[in-house]
């Protein structure tokens, strides 16, 4: 009898502007999938309500994000609307080591980041908002930010956008549903890459020999 093949695992990038969808979609793909679990970041910005400490984020100070930046531990890392953020570097080599797959919620200057260093075992998707206007409603209904901060965010959109061109995927974010559906359709797909399958060599030798 075949033994199953181990698969590496692989890091799913999902990015967007602010409202366009990707919390959404990545809490989604979590509770469907037990296979994914979430890059859980450091932050160095105060929770908001709701939130769990170690859950959502490790919630730090400015000083123990910058040890870690100068310590080496953060596989990328970069300020956010006058907050810091961060990947530690140790659970992401577990989880790949181990056939684990981890989904990001991270910008683009993160994805650059990651690029860098570990750029066969990303998977990257751009969520677009369907338009301007359904962008600035979705970030209003949240009532999460403050006046000035929304009209901060829809500023930072265009040139968020504008990197679209960089990313493997692109989901178009008008209906919800399908658009989860479509990031699971290409999260599987990956899976199946013979790249990550790293005992395959072995499985199909020892199938021509049966």
């Amino acid at each position: 009898m075949l033994m199953p093949i181990v698969r590496r695992g692989l890091l799913f990038i999902l990015s967007s502007p602010s409202g366009a969808g990707k919390t959404t979609i990545t809490r989604s793909l979590l509770e469907r999938d037990p296979q994914l679990k979430i890059s859980v970041s450091v932050t160095t910005r105060p929770p908001r309500p709701g939130e769990v400490h170690g859950k959502d984020y490790i919630f730090i100070t400015k000083a123990e994000f910058d040890h870690m930046v100068e310590s080496h531990m953060l596989l990328e890392y970069a300020k956010v609307f006058g907050h810091y953020y961060g990947t530690p570097l140790a659970p992401v080599e577990e989880a790949l080591a181990n056939s684990q797959d981890i989904i990001f919620d991270i910008d683009w200057q993160g994805t650059q980041q990651l690029k860098q260093k570990l750029v066969n075992d990303l998977v990257t998707v751009f969520i677009l908002p369907p338009g301007k206007e359904e962008l600035e409603r979705r970030l209003r209904a949240r009532q999460q930010d403050h006046e000035d901060v929304i009209k901060e965010r829809m500023k930072k959109a265009s040139d968020e956008i504008s990197h679209y061109s960089e990313y493997d995927y692109i989901i178009i974010n008008r209906d919800l549903e399908k658009s989860i559906a479509q990031a699971a359709s290409i999260l599987e797909a990956e899976r199946c890459k013979r790249r990550r399958l790293t005992e395959l060599p072995d499985f199909v030798r020892a199938l021509m020999e049966e």
